[in-house]
C-alpha cells in the first residue's frame, strides 16, 4: 500500500510538472528575451561610462513606478481569468480583460506628463552628479512616453497567460525584444548611418518597443486567434474585484520601488562604482535566474486559478507545493552556475576594475538568495491564481524594510561591516520574503476568499467548490 500511494504521489507531481513546464517555457523564453534586451542596454551604455550605467540605473528606479503598476493590474487579470477560464465563465472572463486593459491605458497617463515635466529633477532628487541627472532625465522622459503602451502589454499578456495561452504573448513579445535589441545597438551606437543617441537612443528603442507589443497584443485578443476576446463592461463587482485583487499587488510594486530609493542612496554613500556594480550584479541575476522564476511564477498562478476555479482546492495547494520543490531544485542549479561564473559575466558588462569587483559580489549575493527568490515567487504565484496578494505584499515590504534597508544601513554604516553588510541584507530579505509566503499559503483563507469572491461575480456555483478542503 505505502509503495502504491508513493507512486501516487510521484505520478500526481510529475503531471504538476509537466503542467507547469508547458506553460513556463513560453514565458521563460519571453523573459529571456526581454531580461536580454534590457541586459543589452546596459551593456550599450556601459561603452559610454560608468555614469551612464548609474543614470539609467536610477532612471530605471522611476520607470518601474508604471511597470508596476501594469504588474498589479496584470496580476487582476491573470487571477480573474485563470479562474473564470476553469469555471467556464467566459464573459466575465472577457469583461475582466477589458476592465484591466482600460484601467491600464488610462493609468499610464500622468506618467508621460512627469517625464517630460520633471525627468531630469527626479534624477537629481537621488543625490545623483548634474551630468548623470541630465543623462537619466532624458532617458527616462523617452521612456516614460510609452507608459500607456507598457500597462496595455503587460495586462494584455497576463491576460491570455489566464487562458492558457502563453505562447501568444511568447510571440509578441520575443519579436518586440528583437526589435528593442537592434534599436539599442543601433541608435544609441550610431550605426548603419543612424545618429548616435547614446542614452536616449536606448530610451526611444524601448518606447517603440511597448508600443509595439501592446498593439499586437490588442489585436490578437480583438481578433479571433486567442480564446479570450473584448467584451462590454457590464458587472461591476467584476471591476471591484479587479481592483480589491491588484492593489495589493500595486502597493507591493511601488513599496519595492521606494524602497530602492533610500537603498541606491545607500549604494552612492560608498561611490558612484558601488552603485553601478549593483546595477551590473543584480542584472546579471535577472539575466540568467529571472527568466525561470518569472514563468514559474505565472505558470503557477494559472494551474493554481484554474483548479480553483474547477472547485479543486485540494490539487491547486498540491500544484503550488510540487511547483515549489521544482522551483528550488532548477534554479538552485543556475545558482550555483551564476556563484561560480560571476567574474566572467561581470566582465561582459564594465571593464572598471574597481566596478567590477564590486559587481562579482553583488552577483554573488543574488546567487546565494537565487533559491529563496525562487520559493518565494512559486508560492505567491499560487496565491495569486487564488485572489490573494496580502500576504506577499506583507511579505515582500516587511522584507525590504527589515532587511534591506534596516539591516543593510545597521551593519554597513553604523557597525562599519561597508559594502559586506548589504550583500547579506539582500540575501536575509528574500528568506524572510519566503518565510511569510510560505506560512500565508499553508495557513491562510485564500481558498475561501477565493470562493467568494468566484461567487459575487457569479462564475461559479457555490455547491460546486469546496473551500475548506
Amino acid at each position: 500500500m505505502a509503495c502504491m500511494a508513493t507512486a501516487a504521489v510521484r505520478d500526481r507531481v510529475e503531471d504538476t510538472w509537466r503542467a507547469v513546464l508547458d506553460l513556463s517555457w513560453p514565458v521563460m523564453i519571453q523573459h529571456v528575451f526581454r531580461t536580454l534586451m534590457r541586459t543589452t542596454d546596459v551593456v550599450v551604455t556601459g561603452l559610454f561610462s560608468p555614469a551612464a550605467i548609474a543614470a539609467i540605473g536610477l532612471a530605471d528606479l522611476y520607470a518601474r513606478f508604471p511597470l508596476r503598476i501594469g504588474l498589479g493590474l496584470g496580476s487582476g487579470a491573470i487571477a480573474l481569468s485563470s479562474q473564470d477560464t476553469g469555471s467556464g465563465a467566459t464573459q466575465n472572463r472577457d469583461e475582466a480583460v477589458t476592465q484591466a486593459m482600460l484601467l491600464g491605458l488610462l493609468a499610464g497617463i500622468p506618467f508621460v506628463a512627469f517625464g517630460v515635466l520633471f525627468g531630469r529633477q527626479a534624477i537629481a532628487l537621488l543625490g545623483a552628479p548634474a551630468n548623470v541627472a541630465g543623462m537619466g532625465g532624458a532617458y527616462l522622459a523617452v521612456v516614460f512616453a510609452s507608459a500607456p503602451a507598457r500597462h496595455v502589454a503587460l495586462v494584455g499578456a497576463r491576460s491570455l497567460q489566464g487562458t492558457g495561452d502563453t505562447r501568444t504573448p511568447m510571440y509578441v513579445s520575443v519579436t518586440s525584444s528583437i526589435l528593442n535589441i537592434a534599436g539599442s545597438v543601433v541608435l544609441g551606437l550610431g550605426l548603419f548611418g543612424a545618429p548616435r543617441l547614446e542614452i536616449v537612443g536606448v530610451g526611444l528603442a524601448t518606447t517603440v518597443s511597448n508600443v509595439f507589443t501592446a498593439s499586437v497584443l490588442t489585436l490578437a485578443i480583438w481578433s479571433s486567434h486567442t480564446e479570450a476576446s473584448f467584451a462590454r463592461p457590464r458587472n461591476p463587482v467584476i471591476g471591484k474585484q479587479l481592483l480589491a485583487v491588484a492593489a495589493p499587488r500595486i502597493g507591493e510594486g511601488l513599496v519595492s520601488t521606494l524602497a530602492m530609493f533610500p537603498f541606491n542612496a545607500l549604494l552612492l554613500t560608498f561611490g558612484t562604482e558601488v552603485n553601478a556594480a549593483y546595477q551590473v550584479g543584480r542584472r546579471m541575476y535577472q539575466q540568467i535566474t529571472a527568466p525561470l522564476v518569472r514563468a514559474y511564477n505565472t505558470a503557477t498562478s494559472v494551474v493554481v486559478g484554474q483548479s480553483v476555479g474547477e472547485g479543486d482546492i485540494d490539487a491547486a495547494r498540491f500544484q503550488a507545493w510540487a511547483t515549489t520543490a521544482l522551483a528550488v531544485g532548477t534554479v538552485g542549479a543556475l545558482a550555483l552556475a551564476l556563484f561560480a561564473g560571476a567574474g566572467a559575466f561581470v566582465a561582459v558588462f564594465t571593464s572598471d576594475s574597481l566596478t567590477a569587483g564590486y559587481a562579482v559580489d553583488f552577483a554573488r549575493a543574488y546567487a546565494v538568495a537565487a533559491p529563496f527568490i525562487g520559493a518565494y515567487l512559486v508560492l505567491a504565484g499560487a496565491l495569486q491564481g487564488g485572489s490573494d496578494t496580502r500576504t506577499p505584499f506583507v511579505a515582500r515590504t516587511t522584507g525590504l524594510f527589515g532587511f534591506l534597508l534596516g539591516f543593510s544601513y545597521l551593519t554597513s554604516v553604523v557597525l562599519g561591516w561597508g559594502v559586506v553588510g548589504i550583500y547579506v541584507g539582500i540575501a536575509l530579505q528574500h528568506a524572510w520574503a519566503l518565510a511569510v509566503v510560505g506560512y500565508g499559503f499553508a495557513f491562510g483563507d485564500w481558498a475561501a476568499t477565493a470562493t467568494a469572491m468566484m461567487d459575487a461575480r457569479d462564475s461559479v456555483d457555490d455547491t460546486d467548490v469546496d473551500a475548506t478542503d
